[in-house]
Protein backbone atom coordinates (compact mmCIF):
# COMPACT_ATOMS: atom_id res chain seq x y z
CA UNK A 1 0.00 0.00 0.00
CA UNK A 2 1.44 3.07 -0.95
CA UNK A 3 1.81 6.03 1.64
CA UNK A 4 0.63 9.40 1.27
CA UNK A 5 3.94 12.19 0.97
CA UNK A 6 3.91 14.82 3.79
CA UNK A 7 3.13 17.29 1.55
CA UNK A 8 0.02 15.96 0.79
CA UNK A 9 -0.71 15.29 4.41
CA UNK A 10 -0.30 18.82 5.19
CA UNK A 11 -2.58 19.84 2.07
CA UNK A 12 -5.17 17.70 3.50
CA UNK A 13 -4.81 19.38 7.22
CA UNK A 14 -4.86 22.62 5.52
CA UNK A 15 -8.19 22.00 3.82
CA UNK A 16 -10.12 20.10 6.87
CA UNK A 17 -8.98 23.87 8.91
CA UNK A 18 -9.81 25.38 5.54
CA UNK A 19 -13.69 23.26 5.26
CA UNK A 20 -13.79 23.76 9.27
CA UNK A 21 -13.89 27.84 8.99
CA UNK A 22 -15.86 27.91 6.01
CA UNK A 23 -18.60 25.45 7.79
CA UNK A 24 -18.30 27.62 11.04
CA UNK A 25 -18.38 30.82 8.79
CA UNK A 26 -21.82 29.72 7.52
CA UNK A 27 -22.91 28.68 10.68
CA UNK A 28 -22.34 32.02 12.51
CA UNK A 29 -23.57 33.91 9.01
CA UNK A 30 -26.84 32.16 9.62
CA UNK A 31 -27.24 32.79 13.39
CA UNK A 32 -26.44 36.43 12.56
CA UNK A 33 -28.91 36.46 9.95
CA UNK A 34 -31.86 34.63 12.47
CA UNK A 35 -30.86 37.23 15.35
CA UNK A 36 -31.46 40.72 12.77
CA UNK A 37 -34.17 39.29 11.34
CA UNK A 38 -36.47 38.64 14.50
CA UNK A 39 -35.11 41.23 16.90
CA UNK A 40 -38.23 41.15 18.96
CA UNK A 41 -37.58 37.19 19.87
CA UNK A 42 -34.16 37.84 20.87
CA UNK A 43 -35.31 40.66 23.16
CA UNK A 44 -38.22 38.74 24.89
CA UNK A 45 -36.10 35.15 24.93
CA UNK A 46 -32.44 36.27 25.36
CA UNK A 47 -31.35 33.55 27.25
CA UNK A 48 -32.43 30.99 24.92
CA UNK A 49 -30.75 32.81 22.16
CA UNK A 50 -27.64 32.79 24.26
CA UNK A 51 -27.71 28.83 25.18
CA UNK A 52 -28.02 28.40 21.49
CA UNK A 53 -24.67 30.67 21.03
CA UNK A 54 -23.19 28.55 23.44
CA UNK A 55 -23.88 25.45 21.68
CA UNK A 56 -22.94 26.40 18.93
CA UNK A 57 -19.35 27.44 19.81
CA UNK A 58 -19.13 24.46 21.38
CA UNK A 59 -20.34 22.44 18.60
CA UNK A 60 -17.50 24.85 16.31
CA UNK A 61 -14.96 23.67 18.82
CA UNK A 62 -15.77 20.53 18.43
CA UNK A 63 -15.58 20.27 14.77
CA UNK A 64 -11.88 22.44 15.28
CA UNK A 65 -10.57 19.20 17.16
CA UNK A 66 -10.96 16.90 13.99
CA UNK A 67 -8.34 18.46 12.02
CA UNK A 68 -6.18 19.30 15.16
CA UNK A 69 -6.23 15.65 15.55
CA UNK A 70 -4.59 15.19 12.13
CA UNK A 71 -2.22 17.83 12.98
CA UNK A 72 -0.98 16.70 15.95
CA UNK A 73 -0.60 13.63 14.68
CA UNK A 74 1.40 14.32 11.74
CA UNK A 75 3.47 16.23 13.88
CA UNK A 76 4.33 14.01 16.09
CA UNK A 77 6.78 11.74 14.04
CA UNK A 78 9.03 15.28 13.70
CA UNK A 79 10.59 15.80 16.94
CA UNK A 80 11.67 19.56 16.51
CA UNK A 81 8.45 20.45 15.82
CA UNK A 82 6.80 18.33 18.21
CA UNK A 83 9.14 19.65 21.04
CA UNK A 84 7.95 23.63 20.02
CA UNK A 85 4.32 22.32 19.99
CA UNK A 86 4.83 20.70 23.93
CA UNK A 87 6.26 23.89 24.95
CA UNK A 88 3.30 26.27 23.52
CA UNK A 89 1.04 23.76 25.62
CA UNK A 90 3.13 24.23 28.89
CA UNK A 91 2.48 27.86 28.34
CA UNK A 92 -1.15 27.83 27.68
CA UNK A 93 -1.69 25.39 30.69
CA UNK A 94 0.07 27.57 32.63
CA UNK A 95 -2.31 30.51 32.19
CA UNK A 96 -4.53 28.12 33.71
CA UNK A 97 -3.97 29.12 37.37
CA UNK A 98 -3.39 32.29 36.15
CA UNK A 99 -6.91 32.77 35.13
CA UNK A 100 -8.10 31.19 38.11
CA UNK A 101 -6.02 33.25 40.24
CA UNK A 102 -7.45 36.41 38.76
CA UNK A 103 -10.79 35.33 38.90
CA UNK A 104 -10.51 34.49 42.61
CA UNK A 105 -9.36 37.63 43.55
CA UNK A 106 -12.97 39.48 41.96
CA UNK A 107 -14.07 42.65 40.86
CA UNK A 108 -12.16 44.69 43.31
CA UNK A 109 -9.02 43.83 42.10
CA UNK A 110 -9.13 43.40 38.34
CA UNK A 111 -10.59 44.59 35.48
CA UNK A 112 -14.20 43.51 34.13
CA UNK A 113 -12.30 42.75 30.80
CA UNK A 114 -9.82 40.65 32.59
CA UNK A 115 -12.18 38.83 34.71
CA UNK A 116 -14.02 37.54 31.61
CA UNK A 117 -10.97 36.87 29.66
CA UNK A 118 -9.97 34.42 32.89
CA UNK A 119 -13.92 32.85 32.59
CA UNK A 120 -13.78 31.94 29.04
CA UNK A 121 -10.45 30.54 29.12
CA UNK A 122 -11.37 28.27 32.30
CA UNK A 123 -14.41 27.78 30.55
CA UNK A 124 -12.53 26.21 27.52
CA UNK A 125 -10.38 24.07 30.00
CA UNK A 126 -12.03 21.28 29.45
CA UNK A 127 -11.35 21.17 25.67
CA UNK A 128 -8.17 22.07 26.59
CA UNK A 129 -7.63 19.18 28.60
CA UNK A 130 -8.54 16.41 25.82
CA UNK A 131 -6.20 18.20 23.04
CA UNK A 132 -3.20 17.63 25.86
CA UNK A 133 -4.27 14.72 26.44
CA UNK A 134 -4.55 13.42 22.67
CA UNK A 135 -0.66 15.22 22.31
CA UNK A 136 0.51 13.16 25.38
CA UNK A 137 -1.32 9.84 23.85
CA UNK A 138 0.40 10.79 20.44
CA UNK A 139 4.26 12.17 21.88
CA UNK A 140 7.26 9.78 21.07
CA UNK A 141 10.24 11.52 22.10
CA UNK A 142 11.00 11.61 25.98
CA UNK A 143 11.30 15.63 25.97
CA UNK A 144 7.82 15.84 24.50
CA UNK A 145 6.27 13.27 26.45
CA UNK A 146 7.42 14.83 29.99
CA UNK A 147 6.63 18.70 28.66
CA UNK A 148 2.80 17.46 27.96
CA UNK A 149 2.79 15.25 31.35
CA UNK A 150 3.78 18.61 32.83
CA UNK A 151 1.23 20.71 30.61
CA UNK A 152 -1.65 17.58 31.48
CA UNK A 153 -0.96 18.22 34.98
CA UNK A 154 -1.12 21.42 35.64
CA UNK A 155 -4.46 22.24 33.50
CA UNK A 156 -6.24 18.89 35.08
CA UNK A 157 -5.07 20.28 38.55
CA UNK A 158 -6.43 23.64 37.59
CA UNK A 159 -9.88 22.54 36.27
CA UNK A 160 -10.24 20.33 39.43
CA UNK A 161 -9.34 23.11 41.75
CA UNK A 162 -11.93 25.59 39.87
CA UNK A 163 -14.56 22.99 40.11
CA UNK A 164 -13.38 22.73 44.27
CA UNK A 165 -13.63 26.40 44.58
CA UNK A 166 -17.05 26.47 42.78
CA UNK A 167 -18.32 23.48 44.47
CA UNK A 168 -17.33 25.17 48.22
CA UNK A 169 -19.15 28.93 46.96
CA UNK A 170 -22.41 27.22 46.04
Amino acid sequence: MKTVSRRTQLWLIGLGYGAVITVSAGLLFVRYLVEITHPADVAAAGGMYAFGDAMLWLFIASLFMIPTFFAVWFMASVEHFYKAYSQVLLALSLSAPVCLVLLCWGENHVARVLGFLSLYRLMWSPFILVGIGVSRFFARFDSAKKLTTYALLIEGLTLGAAIAILLKHR
